[in-house]
């Protein structure tokens, strides 16, 4: 299965709380911090939910 890396580059303050727990669930909350997930239609559903706050890259 083919792998992607999530970083968080802007910061979960002034955002709704289901953003705020989005980003938990990805095992991201701090700035700069990189996680590699499978890219499944889950995680890729999770990260159109927050893709102002992620940056997505192939891995």
């Amino acid at each position: 299965m083919a792998k992607i890396k999530i970083t968080q580059t802007r910061s979960t303050i002034r955002q709704t709380g289901t953003q705020k727990r989005t980003i938990e669930a990805l095992g991201l909350g701090k700035l700069h911090r990189t996680v590699e997930h499978d890219d499944t239609p889950q995680i890729r559903g999770m990260i159109n939910k927050v893709f102002h706050l992620v940056k997505v890259q192939e891995a």
